[in-house]
């Protein structure tokens, strides 16, 4: 019995240091804007499409992480169009966009993660509305 317990404690431990380690941001705001700027990456919103009301970061692509680990409707597209780019990724926390730059680096692609949207803000990064239509 105390066996199971501490097996299960270790995969708990492992499963949140795993989930820590994603969401952790690797790129700074700024770093981001600039290289966005620059023509030299593309920034991303992985939240879902409900959350968009509450704001976006100014010039994000809007793409679901659901939709990314799904049937890539909006995804497939974007990522023939911006291949050559960096793709730096946000969310509400950082956790979702760090699992996305991690499926998308494993895929080929150049992925960070910038964290979570309050990181933008912040830094005193322009909001936008999302796009609609």
């Amino acid at each position: 019995m105390n066996l199971v317990l501490i097996v299960l404690s270790a995969l708990a431990v492992a499963f949140i240091g795993r989930s820590l380690w994603l969401a952790r941001p690797t790129i700074a705001p700024t770093a981001a804007r600039d290289a966005v700027k620059a023509g030299t990456a593309m920034l991303v919103d992985v939240r879902e499409s409900g959350e968009w009301s509450s704001g976006v970061a100014k010039s994000a692509a809007l793409l679901a992480l659901s939709d990314l680990r799904g049937p890539r409707t909006k995804w497939e597209p974007f990522l023939k169009a911006h291949r050559d780019k960096q793709l730096i990724l946000y969310c509400l926390s950082g956790t979702r966009s760090g699992m996305a730059a991690s499926l998308l680096r494993k895929q080929g692609y150049k992925a960070v993660n910038l964290g979570g949207l309050s990181r933008w803000t912040s830094a005193g990064l322009p909001l936008g509305k999302p796009f609609k239509g």
